[in-house]
């Protein structure tokens, strides 16, 4: 670590074939609904493959500060001993998310339904995140929101004296929004209805079901999915195997693409439809990716994914394919600027308010590696030369996927590629540098990283 700036570098350097299997950590979306909804539950949760990243891990002490127990044994099982729909207390103080946006959204729809009070905040980064969209449908249920900032944390949490379920409309594709609404209406009188006009990963409506919570989606010939819960219904305990998290193995597989002559396994990783869109882009660039042993556990489909380094092509990536691969776009630039050819990726607007601007920090730091990119308000442009020079140092501004995503870069540039800092890692693939150098990746300390 650097004595000067507190930050941690690490620098990829030009690899040899990536060879071997890799099994991806828990899916981080999945880690945090099992969590809450154990606490929710009457009874005792197991859960296996639980992702120990830093954002699940705060979902795990916030339940511990609602009420709920929770536990980990010596073989990575965790258990969740709930308190009932409508049974968490008062935390004592302040519950600090950190630097997760998921956690903290689905929790403020938790927290919501409950009659006390309770302050969440986070880290630099996650304050400066916007909390409206979720504010929004809360107030409409009757909820009470403090905010010194207006739409951003550190906010206050009142639970309605009168809960009032309601129809919300989501104005923007967000699984988050849906999500605290749905898991606010467990503990609310009567029938909520949400309408997702555009389809976002449904997590929360499989668990949901699972746990025997009184909902039902219905999906237009349009494709407008409307989604019902009434509140009220016991949660029943459950037997959870959390699946590999498809936007960390997106990682591996970007890498097995670029680097010439690889050839790598993910085993076990969650091929739900609305997680699919990165392996469908890579595909019609024409990616040699196979999928085999499907199976389905717990509820949601799974397979083991081969994929062989490969000569990609430039694509238009639709803009209605977003929701169902918002996270991975950074590493997406990263194979697109390996490909021949032009690829365009439209309607990410959402990225510009993630952990960074996800579409600033990747145009500065492809083009800082030679790599020719147009950014606009809601696109990022990227044309692919073969393979980019490299070189550069590239900042990360406390970002996961930035950082995760420049490491994979480097494995296949001309020049080494270095990131300012890898701790921000940690917040959700904590084995990442361990699990890539397995396959044969060259990751090289600097300054003491």
């Amino acid at each position: 670590m650097s004595k000067e700036t507190g930050k941690n570098p690490l620098r990829a350097a030009p690899s040899g074939p990536l060879e071997g299997s890799i099994r991806p950590p828990g899916d981080k979306s999945i880690s945090h609904r099992a969590l809450m909804l154990g606490a929710l539950a009457l009874g005792e949760t197991s859960i296996e493959g639980l992702l120990e990243g830093e954002d699940v891990l705060a979902t795990a002490a916030a339940m511990r500060a609602f009420g709920a127990t929770v536990a980990r044994d010596d073989t990575g099982v965790w258990t969740v001993r709930g308190l009932g729909v409508g049974g968490l207390l008062e935390p004592e103080g302040v519950i600090d998310y950190g630097n997760a946006g998921t956690g903290v959204r689905l929790a403020m729809g938790l927290a919501g339904s409950h009659g006390f009070a309770t302050t969440f905040t986070g880290d630099h980064s996650l304050v400066g995140r916007p909390m409206g969209r979720v504010f929004d449908p809360l107030r409409r249920m009757g909820v009470q929101i403090l905010s010194r900032s207006g739409d951003r944390l550190p906010a206050t949490i009142k639970g309605p004296d009168v809960p009032v379920p309601i129809e919300y409309r989501v104005p923007v594709a967000s699984a988050q929004v849906k999500s605290a609404v749905l898991l606010a209406a467990l503990n609310f009188s009567g029938t909520t209805t949400v309408i997702e006009p555009v389809a976002t990963r449904d997590h929360t409506e499989r668990m949901l079901a699972a746990f025997g919570a009184a909902i039902e989606t219905t999906v237009a010939e349009d494709g407008v999915r409307t989604i019902t819960i009434d509140g009220g219904a016991d949660l029943h305990p459950q037997k959870i195997v959390v699946p590999g998290d498809p936007s960390s193995a997106a990682f591996p597989i970007v890498a097995a693409l670029i680097v010439e002559g690889s050839d790598v396994t993910v085993e076990n990783a969650l091929l739900n439809p609305t997680r699919a869109g990165l392996i469908e882009t890579l595909t019609e660039m024409g990616g040699d990716i196979a999928i085999d042993n499907r199976r389905t556990v717990g509820g949601e489909e799974v397979g083991d994914v081969r994929v062989r380094a490969s000569r990609l092509k430039g694509v238009a990536v639709p803009a209605d394919r977003a929701p169902s691969m918002i996270d991975e776009y950074p590493v997406l630039a990263v194979a697109a600027a390996f490909a021949e050819g032009e690829t365009r990726m439209e309607g990410i607007g959402e990225l510009r308010v993630k952990e960074s601007d996800r579409i600033a920090m990747m145009a500065a730091g492809l083009k800082a590696n030679g790599v020719d990119v147009e950014d606009g308000p809601d696109r990022l442009v990227v044309r692919g030369n073969g393979r980019p020079e490299g070189g550069a140092t590239v900042e990360t501004a406390l970002d996961h996927r930035i950082a995760m995503s420049f490491m994979i870069m480097g494995l296949a540039t001309r020049k080494p590629v270095t990131i300012d800092d890898q701790g921000p890692i940690a917040t959700s693939f904590p084995a990442f540098r361990d699990m890539m150098a397995g396959l044969g990746a060259r990751f090289e300390s600097v300054d003491g990283g």
